[in-house]
């Protein structure tokens, strides 16, 4: 297995900083949210793609995947979603990340069938060019689509390698899936876990992980399990949750929860 975090939990931090936190706790990757107030966002320079790539390269720690907003199942011009995309799969490409997410985010008061032929056809229209530019897309299990089974239903059609799955136990715990049910589901397509702990299903309020509602040693048992053996990103929420601790002084004792979860194979 292999560790990341998210840089939604130390929102605004210098990518430097960032790298030294992956590099002092043992994680060997980190996943970047492409936002406006960070240092990663659409439309940055090239010169200073090159940097930040440079600084990560140097390191030896991997940007494991850009986290985009996009919502791939939303109504509205194809256009502008397949453009803010493939802005997005450049970006990846040229910070040597291999995954970049979307987000389904279908609106609720359409059928479901007219949205997942919406997400279905974008994808589709997006899948030559990540595979030209060696990023895979990956579909988050998120907002419409939160489930597993949700998320098969846009990726059993599109069928094709560069456009996968993101798993956030999260939500398809809170979708009422069970483990075993989601990784079934998600196996054929998945690029990787997102693991984090929350107060309770009424209360999505990061916590450290192993002191939440989350049952968080269940995921883990799937995945070991079905012998699955690839990255895990710790998506700890502090852009969105200003009352939540401090992610840094938390990221040893999550790395060692991980670890004795997976027996020591981090």
């Amino acid at each position: 297995m292999k560790l990341a975090f998210s840089t939604l939990g130390v929102p605004g931090l210098p990518l430097a900083e960032v790298i030294a936190l992956a590099v002092k706790h043992r994680y060997q990757g980190v996943e970047l949210s492409v936002h406006p107030e960070e240092q990663i966002r659409l439309g940055l320079p090239s010169r200073e793609r090159d940097k930040a790539a440079a600084l990560f390269q140097a390191a030896g720690i991997e940007v494991l995947g850009l986290s985009g907003y996009s919502h791939v199942a939303a109504p509205g011009d194809d256009c502008f979603v397949l453009d803010e995309v493939r802005q997005l799969l450049r970006l990846a490409h040229d910070l040597g990340a291999p995954y970049i997410r979307v987000f389904p985010g279908a609106d609720p008061t359409r059928l479901r069938q007219e949205s997942d032929a919406i997400a279905i056809r974008r994808l589709i229209g997006l899948a030559e060019y990540a595979e030209h530019l060696g990023v895979r897309i990956l579909l988050e299990t998120h907002d419409s689509h939160r489930t597993g089974l949700d998320a098969l239903r846009i990726l059993g059609p599109v069928s094709h390698p560069y456009v996968g799955a993101l798993w956030d136990v999260m939500h398809t715990w809170l979708g009422g899936e069970q483990p075993a049910d989601s990784y079934t589901a998600l196996a054929p397509h998945l690029g990787y876990v997102q693991l984090k702990d929350i107060i309770s299903g009424a209360d999505t309020t990061p916590l450290p992980l192993g002191s939440g509602g989350l049952p968080l040693a269940e995921f883990v048992d799937t995945l070991v399990g079905r012998g699955w053996d690839g990255w895990l990103c710790w998506e700890y929420e502090k852009r969105w949750y200003e009352s939540a601790a401090p992610l840094p002084p938390l990221l040893g004792a999550g790395r060692n929860f991980l670890s004795g979860l997976f027996d020591w194979r981090i």
